[in-house]
């Protein structure tokens, strides 16, 4: 098999190259980025393009699958033009438009999209495990949030275009591990957490590793649609920060919030202001769907992800 991995320089690709190019039935991949990608391999080729260049169609070539993982984070990438919405929109949206029309007309079987549990937003009514079914409602401002269930909402009606490829769809909650963001990674290990009205919401992250597990599942399943990636057991944010008897301080919504606002104005290493809104109520995931039509099994629960990553910093 010949696969295009779309966001070669991010940080799941640095987990995912290794193990997509140790599988014994992959012939070649190709990892295609706007940023420079340090990996290399025998039976890697790195190239430096936009997925909304004219030049898209060519690197396609060949390719049986697309493991599509570029996609606006942080923003940081866009150095003074990181709070352009409209561009940001350009780079999640129409890029992944335009991808899975020159796959298309590429011939390509299969395209696995890393989307996110950000679809469904952070509500009050939410049931205690999200299943695949509930609607996608984003979280307004959050332009990760937003522009996820676009794409979503984008592919309902592609997928039964003729000739389009099979599409799965990875729901990946916050990823943690040691490629992973470094804020989700000391979000894990911090000892502060944002204080919400009592009962605390649960929510979940999962370890890389897991999910390159998942990637390399759905590359080779015959099944498609959407799966929830996440660790089980959810925890609180207040549990997760106090854990093992942890000292945790807590910081009222309203001051979280106005600092986060203030930092976001000069820093990019922290979400957009719309993604504070999800902490206040929950957002943990039924992932049953992709354990058994994916046969896939998540290794560490919510509790041994943060321990392995906080022993990992001692």
């Amino acid at each position: 098999m010949r696969v295009l991995v779309t966001g070669a320089a991010s940080h799941l690709a640095q987990a995912l190259l290794p193990a997509l190019l140790a599988h014994p039935d992959i012939e070649a991949v190709t990892g295609l980025d706007i940023a420079p990608v340090s990996f290399s391999h025998p039976r890697f080729r790195a190239v430096r393009a936009n997925l909304l260049g004219p030049d898209l169609g060519q690197h396609l070539e060949g390719v049986d699958a697309v493991i599509h993982l570029a996609f606006v984070v942080m923003g940081r990438m866009l150095g003074a033009q990181r709070k352009d919405r409209e561009l940001i929109r350009r780079y999640n949206l129409d890029a992944t438009q335009a991808l899975c029309r020159a796959a298309t007309a590429s011939g390509v079987r299969r395209i696995v999209y890393a989307s996110s549990v950000a679809v469904y937003g952070a509500w009050p009514d939410n049931p205690a495990l999200i299943p695949e079914s509930w609607p996608l409602r984003p979280m307004p401002g959050f332009a990760y949030s937003e522009d996820k269930a676009a794409v979503e909402w984008w592919l309902d009606d592609f997928e039964q275009a003729p000739g389009a490829p099979a599409i799965t769809r990875l729901r990946i909650h916050a990823i943690v591990g040691p490629r992973a963001q470094s804020l989700l990674n000391l979000i894990a290990r911090t000892r502060f957490y944002v204080q919400v009205p009592d009962p605390q919401p649960p929510t979940q992250c999962i370890w890389e590793d897991d999910v390159v597990q998942a990637l390399l599942q759905a590359l080779f399943s015959e099944v498609d649609g959407a799966f929830n990636l996440a660790a089980p057991e959810p925890l609180s944010f207040k549990d997760i920060v106090s854990r093992d008897g942890r000292w945790a301080m807590p910081v009222p919504y309203a001051l979280a919030e106005k600092a986060h606002r203030a930092f976001w104005q000069i820093s990019g290493n922290l979400g957009d202001p719309g993604w504070l809104a999800g902490l206040r109520y929950p957002l943990a995931v039924d992932t049953r769907r992709a354990e058994a039509l994916l046969h896939w099994r998540p290794r560490h629960s919510v509790a041994e992800c943060l321990d392995i990553l906080r022993n990992s910093h001692r």
